[in-house]
This record gives structure tokens, C-alpha cells and sequence, in this order.
């Protein structure tokens, strides 16, 4: 049997010198490494979505890894790719690192300098798991082939501009169309989901981030199930406490959902932390919202620039949306896009506050009228980005799946 590797080393001596001895391994057909935690997750993310059979089977992590420290790496494919086996390439063989590395979902541990017999040793008892894994999926029903749901993050230029109401009416553009949602209020200290849904609940994100292995009871316990269907996980109540979300507690608990819910829409605010630089970061579309005024645009370009600066994401992998657009409005979308370096999105937010006044005053978001345009406009955007259909359809599909969605909601009344 052939063993599929994929090496992610992002030091090139190290990459060049695991390459080398990798192809003296029988058997074994080693992929190009890959430099960073962000292009080994996105080449496995698009090989999952072909097939589970396009998965190598293992996954070698080296130690000098970044910009995810190597063990969190090791725990998000561990997560999102149940059925590659992750080996850690480390210089540390002690039984502290050797525990750690087991708790994040790794198969095995090759020490350096690199042997021969050690890392064939290692590859081919994380080869034969994965293969047992793959048997054991490939003959039941609920088989786990894809990278998992799809996760979109909503943040804004500035406060203000409508992050919050975006994120509510792409879940529930989402969640109507049939598919398993969770929202998840990432903005730390402000988040505002559980005023815009009418929701009283102690329990928060807060609560999973010193869980070290979130069970699906752990979860179950800290998400709220609105009435709409929609699983809330939201910020917590005491804005101290937004501290205790770290980097690496946010990536643990979005890969969690990511594996069990088909669309999971995180509300980033405008205020950059650790918690939701790694949402955006991890993200598979991230949403930039924007008004058409100079501060809002000129917020909207320091955004994107700090987070190429901090290595979170890069202007081009993110899509503006342009919110309260008028067609006098001087600041057209186009100029956004050339300012800021962003996509723009196809869809445009009308200006029309007093649509949603009324249901912002009562916390009924989810009763906006169906006739309304901004509904209508931010549901058609959910179909833009591939959140609305049949769980696996794609993006260019379900941008006719929103316009038919919105046209089905006409005249149904506020749900």
C-alpha cells in the first residue's frame, strides 16, 4: 500500500532534510511540503472537499511551524481531518510535550535529529490508523468526508457600521434554508446577539475556554438553542471575562463547531483580540463591513492592513460589504474595493434603519418583516456566499438559492 505524506515544515534546511529521507521510505509517495499552518490547512480543506479518499494519510507537523504554534495545528487537523494521522516532528522527547502532543490528536512523535528507523517506524503506525479510520467511515452512514461546515466571520470597519445585524440575518438566512447553524458572538466585551434574539442565558463562550477537550456534552451545555433553530454561543455577560478567551481557546472551539454544525457565523466586532484574529484567520470567508463615509473606509483600510501586517489574512482573501448604501452615496463600491484592496460583495445593504428600528427596540431580530429591504438584501448576500442550500452545494448555486429564498419569504410575514 502506498502512504500519502504531507509535510508541513516552514523552515526550508528542516523541510529539504525530512523530503530527503521521506523518499527513502518504502511505500511512500511524499507530497511537496507545505511552509505555514494556513496552506496546510487550506490544501487539506480542498482535498477533503474533493474526497476523503484525496486525504494523505499522514500529516507530518514539524515544531518550527507557524503562525499556529504546533501543537494547536496538530489539535485543528486532529479536529477537522479525523481520518489523517498527524505526526509531530519535535526536539523535545520528554514525556510533558510527548503527553501533550497525544491530548492534541497526534499519532505518533519523531524526535530530532531525524532516524531513519524512527520515522518509518512512526509513519507507518499513523498510516495503518488512518486506513482502519477510513474503513470504519467508509461502512457506515454518517460519513465525515469534508473539512467540516463552513465558517464566516462578520467584523466591522468600525463600531457601528452593522456587524451584529449581519451576522444574525446570515444565520438565519442559513438556518432557513435547512442547514444546522451556530452563531457565535466572538465580539468579547460588546457583543450584542443576545439583545438582537431576546435571549437571557448565563452560560457563554467564556465557559469552553478552559475545556481542554469539549465533548459534545460540554458544548450542548454552552450553546442555547434559539427558537428559530439556531444554536447561539454567546459572548459573555461580564465584559472581565472576555480575557479569558485566548488565541488558542477560539480555534479550539470553532474547529469543534466547524465539525458539527454546516454553517458557523462568528460576530468579530470591531475590536481586534486574540479570540477573533484566529476566527478571521481560520476563517473560510471573511466578511469586512463597511458604510460608504471617509471614516468608515479609512477604518475599513487600517483593518485589512493590520491584519496583513499580523500575518491574520491578506486584503484580497477578504470581502467587503458595503452597508447603508444610497445611490447618491459619493463613495461608491468600486472605490472601496480600490482603497482598501478587498473584494467588494455583489450585494449592497440598502440605507433604511427604520426597517429595523422596531425589532431592534424589542430584540426581535428574527421577526423582520420579510418585505423589508435589508432583509432582503443580507439574505440574498447569504446566498452570494454559499450559506444557503443543501449542505455540500456550491457557492455558484446558492447564489440562486438566496434570490429564490428571499422571494419565498415575500409576504410570510416578520418570521
Amino acid at each position: 500500500m502506498t502512504t500519502r505524506i504531507l509535510p508541513a515544515v516552514g523552515d526550508p534546511d528542516a523541510a529539504r532534510a525530512v523530503v530527503s529521507l521521506l523518499g527513502q521510505l518504502p511505500d511512500a509517495e511524499p507530497a511537496p511540503p507545505v511552509a505555514d499552518s494556513t496552506q496546510l490547512v487550506d490544501t487539506l480543506a480542498r482535498l477533503a472537499a474533493e474526497s476523503l479518499a484525496e486525504l494523505p494519510e499522514v500529516v507530518l507537523v514539524h515544531e518550527r511551524i507557524g503562525p499556529v504554534p504546533a501543537l494547536e495545528l496538530v489539535r485543528e487537523v486532529a479536529l477537522r481531518f479525523p481520518a489523517v494521522g498527524v505526526v509531530l516532528i519535535t526536539s523535545d522527547a520528554s514525556p510533558v510535550l510527548f503527553s501533550a502532543a497525544m491530548d492534541s490528536g497526534a499519532r505518533g512523535l519523531v524526535t530530532l535529529p531525524l532516524g531513519y528507523e524512527e520515522l518509518a517506524s512512526r509513519v507507518q503506525a499513523a498510516a495503518q490508523w488512518s486506513v482502519g479510520v477510513r474503513r470504519h467511515l467508509g461502512s457506515g452512514p454518517d460519513v465525515l468526508s469534508g473539512p467540516g461546515g463552513t465558517v464566516v466571520t462578520v467584523s466591522g470597519a468600525k463600531g457601528g457600521v452593522g456587524t451584529t445585524v449581519t451576522a444574525v440575518q446570515l444565520a438565519l438566512a442559513s438556518r432557513a434554508s435547512g442547514r444546522n447553524v451556530a452563531l457565535v458572538d466572538m465580539d468579547l466585551q460588546g457583543g450584542d446577539i443576545a439583545s438582537y434574539l431576546d435571549v437571557q442565558f448565563r452560560r457563554s463562550v467564556a465557559d469552553l475556554a478552559a475545556v481542554d477537550d469539549i465533548s459534545p456534552r460540554v458544548l450542548q451545555d454552552a450553546v442555547y438553542v434559539h427558537e428559530t433553530g439556531i444554536a447561539l454561543l454567546l459572548a459573555p455577560g461580564e465584559g472581565e471575562r472576555a480575557e479569558d478567551v485566548t488565541d488558542r481557546s477560539a480555534r479550539q472551539i470553532l474547529s469543534v463547531l466547524r465539525s458539527r454544525y454546516d454553517v458557523v457565523v462568528v460576530d468579530c466586532g470591531s475590536y481586534l483580540n486574540g479570540a477573533n484574529a484566529a476566527a478571521v484567520e481560520m476563517a473560510d470567508t471573511a466578511l469586512l463591513v463597511t458604510t460608504p463615509d471617509v471614516v468608515a473606509v479609512r477604518a475599513a483600510k487600517r483593518t485589512v492592513r493590520m491584519w496583513d501586517r499580523l500575518q491574520i489574512r491578506k486584503a484580497e482573501e477578504t470581502t467587503a460589504l458595503v452597508n447603508r448604501y444610497a445611490r447618491a452615496t459619493e463613495i461608491q463600491p468600486a472605490l472601496i474595493q480600490k482603497i482598501t484592496g478587498t473584494r467588494i460583495a455583489g450585494v449592497v445593504v440598502p440605507a433604511n434603519f427604520k426597517e429595523l428600528q422596531g425589532v431592534v427596540d424589542a430584540g426581535r431580530m428574527h421577526e423582520l418583516d420579510a418585505r423589508s429591504s435589508v432583509k432582503q438584501a443580507l439574505w440574498s448576500l447569504a446566498g452570494e456566499l454559499g450559506l444557503v442550500g443543501p449542505p455540500g452545494q456550491g457557492p455558484a448555486a446558492a447564489v440562486g438559492s438566496g434570490k429564490q429564498l428571499a422571494r419565498l419569504t415575500r409576504g410570510k410575514g416578520g418570521r
